[in-house]
């Protein structure tokens, strides 16, 4: 197996790059996804983009209604400190048909010049084709576009493979869905592709195969895990294997900030690893590099897909904020995707500076407290506290319960993390917690951890014998 991204995009290169058909999906689209219908008007808003167009379709309110003349937004370059005297702010004024743009309706993929700049960004950064079977599509931010997804595939009582811990925020989703479980395990180079391979390996027959693998690969959220390359191929191998589609939550993959080369996303390695594209749905978003109020994240994958998604999002929120979108495509527009990658350079290598400080911290006040890795991206470090275990009727030890140490004794000490079961979807007990590193000063940091580490010593005696 090739072990290097250069061998993998030559082998990419010399094999014939196959689309999976539409009905590969829909026979893995939920029965809510696949009776939903576009809508009668927002199926048709897009033709009023045509040359000539007269029309009396949407109840559009009347630009000449909106009391607002102008928006003023003031912007650093790319790459720039905000607190550089000699750095130039530049004033980028949104008036006139950007104006009218911005205040009012839009189609469901997003603002059509917008929905064009990701799709090339897309190409460059992912190295992907044009003519590859995919598209893009701009969401209300990266969380409801991930709602939506698992409603497009999940009925109640369906199968989904999930990483071990997985994003708190997810969740939540998959338990209002009714779904049942099949938790992954992760090591210190992502989800352990023998355990799944295992796992499908002996799958009950009278069963329906899991559909998805929903997956974090950059700084996992909250374990901090970046998967390895090696692993990457690994899982896309049993994708194609086993037939299931990757979900690639990645709104850490600018914020990655390793020693080791950026590991290409799956998006890019499908066509690389199995000559076929349409096996991973990516989920991008803007809020961890330029402002998570704006809400916009966008969807990457396949058209039917990403179709079945906007169907959804038609009959709910119907689009994206058309102001946030301006926004974004006016600073687009200045900076082009260099300025913009640039720009999250400068923000990966912000959060490895926080990352360093808070590494210091917890070598200081927990050292021989708590077990950690060092992350290389996102904000999070996830620590195993060494609260005191417990033995069941069974003789089975298990691990302290770091839930009932933070709400009922941490929270009093004026510290707050992330209780770590929300991580895990089988419920279980655990010692581990999330913590972040993206606000607090370097002050604020060392106090946040002693404060910890002192109610931790204090649990621990307090259990002693």
């Amino acid at each position: 197996m090739p072990s290097s991204e250069a061998a993998l995009r030559a082998q990419g290169s010399e094999t014939k790059v196959e689309v999976l058909p539409s009905q590969f999906y829909e026979d893995r689209l939920s029965t809510v996804a696949r009776a939903r219908k576009p809508s009668p008007i927002w199926d048709l808003f897009s033709v009023e983009f045509n040359p000539g167009i007269l029309s009396m379709l949407a109840g559009k309110p009347h630009p000449d209604t909106f009391p607002f003349e102008y928006i003023q937004l003031g912007i650093r370059p790319p790459g720039s400190e905000p607190d550089d005297p000699s750095v130039r702010v530049q004033d980028l004024t949104i008036r006139d048909d950007e104006l009218a743009t911005a205040l009012q309706y839009n189609v469901t993929p997003g603002i059509p010049e917008l929905n064009q700049w990701m799709f090339k960004m897309m190409q460059e950064v992912h190295k992907r084709g044009p003519n590859e079977g995919w598209r893009v599509s701009i969401g209300p931010g990266s969380q409801d576009l991930l709602y939506k997804a698992f409603n497009a595939f999940l009925n109640p009582g369906d199968m989904v493979m999930v990483e071990g811990p997985t994003y708190p925020g997810a969740t939540p989703i998959l338990e209002a869905l009714s779904c049942q479980y099949v938790p992954i395990d992760t090591d210190q180079d992502g989800i352990i592709a023998s355990e799944l391979a295992k796992i499908l390996g002996n799958w009950d027959p009278s069963k329906p195969m899991p559909k998805i693998l929903y997956t974090i690969p950059f700084g996992s959220n909250p374990s901090g895990v970046t998967a390895s390359l090696e692993r990457r191929v690994e899982i896309l191998k049993l994708s194609k294997k086993y037939g299931f589609i990757i979900l690639e939550d990645d709104p850490y993959y600018f914020l990655y900030y390793g020693d080791a080369p950026r590991p290409p996303s799956y998006f890019t390695l499908e066509k690389q690893v199995l000559g076929e594209v349409g096996r991973v749905l990516r989920f991008d978003s803007f809020s961890k590099v330029l402002s998570a109020g704006f809400r916009i994240g966008w969807l990457t994958g396949p058209e039917r897909l990403l179709a079945a998604i906007e169907c959804h999002s038609a009959t709910s929120v119907v689009q994206a904020s058309s102001l946030s979108q301006v926004v974004i495509l006016k600073l687009l527009r200045e900076w082009g995707v260099e300025g913009l990658v640039k720009h999250a350079d400068k923000v990966a290598k912000f959060y490895k500076k926080r990352r360093d400080v808070m590494a210091a911290c917890l070598d200081r006040h927990l050292k021989g407290l708590a077990e950690w890795s060092q992350p290389d991206a996102a904000m999070f470090y996830w620590l195993k506290l060494k609260l005191p275990s417990s033995v069941d009727l069974k003789s089975v030890t298990i691990e302290g319960d770091s839930t009932v140490f933070i709400r009922s004794k941490a929270i009093d000490r004026g510290v707050l993390v992330l209780p770590g079961a929300t991580a895990f979807v089988d419920g279980r007990q655990t010692a581990c917690v999330r913590v972040s590193f993206s606000l607090l000063t370097e002050k604020e940091t060392d106090e946040a951890i002693r404060r910890l580490a002192e109610v931790l010593k204090e649990e621990i005696h307090s259990k002693s014998p």
